[in-house]
């Protein structure tokens, strides 16, 4: 019996602090989403920049203590290691406000890094990355050689351009945006419709995406997928903060996806795992695929 292929994914754009009023703790969504694959045994590749500052050292310290390939974290002298300081609504939504520049603006394009990306399953990036044209072209050159593009789009204004973000949605195989940013965009594209489903549809003839998946918060999410349509309507849960649930929820939906699972048995998954992170405190809690089946009521299944 022959060895399944291990799959493989890279993720590129910011690592940093998030600073909450009472802690910090190490995310950016990139980072968060290359976390959430590799606990799913997705062999998985982080690239970015850190400073020579004691921020720089400790986030590589983390990600080599996560088992995550450091080699592809570039340092640098002349920019510090990114900082956002979070703040936290009683609903626990997130805001942020981004430490510009930062070490991860500053991301330089190797020959290594070409190679690496060209050989992965899955490239997924976010729009934050491009704020700065060094990192912004680092980005499209690494879009050149990727199998398969996954963008985040992750808006955070005053952080981007409508003309960047459909060049974007454009190279990209896969888009995932929240309902807000469904809105937004469809608004800035001059959508004639007003239903959501009519406005996903507009965006994939738009931009030639094949798969577009949209989050609602706790209502779930749609996932266009192949020209159809699935949905899942959501899991309750009590939010802690909702920090993280969105790049868990994709790292998720895209291990299933390349896994070859059904596009609604995804989408279920991906919908249970942001719904428990959103639960919990920070971006990257530990989860066991047992604890995401219990939570979804799912019997065990059964061994091959």
């Amino acid at each position: 019996m022959k060895n399944k292929k291990e799959l493989k994914a890279v993720c590129f754009g910011e690592v940093l602090w998030d600073v909450f009023p009472t802690h910090k703790k190490i995310g950016g969504a990139p980072l968060n989403v290359a976390l959430r694959l590799n606990s799913f045994g997705i062999q998985t590749t982080i690239i970015s920049k850190v400073g020579l500052d004691e921020n720089g050292s400790d986030i590589k310290e983390f990600i080599a203590e996560q088992n995550n390939d450091i080699d592809f974290i570039q340092e640098g002298d002349n920019y510090k290691t990114g900082v956002v300081n979070v703040m936290i609504n009683e609903k626990g939504n997130a805001s942020y406000d981004i430490m510009y520049p930062s070490a991860w603006d500053k991301i330089q394009l190797t020959d290594e890094m070409k190679e690496l990306v060209s050989k992965a399953d899955a490239f997924v990036f976010g729009s934050l990355i491009c704020r700065d044209e060094v990192s912004r072209t680092t980005l499209y050159a690494l879009l050149d050689v990727a199998k398969y593009k996954v963008l985040d789009a992750n808006l955070r204004a005053p952080y981007y351009t409508t003309d960047v973000l459909i060049e974007l949605m454009s190279k990209a195989d896969f888009i995932k945006l929240n309902d807000e940013e469904l809105r937004e965009i469809s608004r800035e594209l001059d959508s004639p419709y007003n239903s959501f489903e009519q406005n996903i549809k507009f965006i994939a003839k738009k931009t030639k995406a094949k798969h577009i998946c949209v989050t609602k918060g706790e209502f779930g999410a749609v996932l266009y997928y192949d020209e159809k349509f699935y949905y899942n309507s959501g899991y309750f849960i009590k939010v802690v903060d909702t920090v993280g649930a969105g790049d868990s929820f994709l790292a998720s939906l895209t291990m299933k996806l390349l896994k070859g699972k059904s596009p609604q048995k995804a989408l279920n998954y991906a919908c249970a795992v942001g719904a428990l992170i959103a639960g919990q405190e920070g971006a990257n809690p530990k989860i066991s695929d047992v604890e995401i089946r219990k939570f979804m009521m799912l019997k065990e299944p059964k061994s091959k």
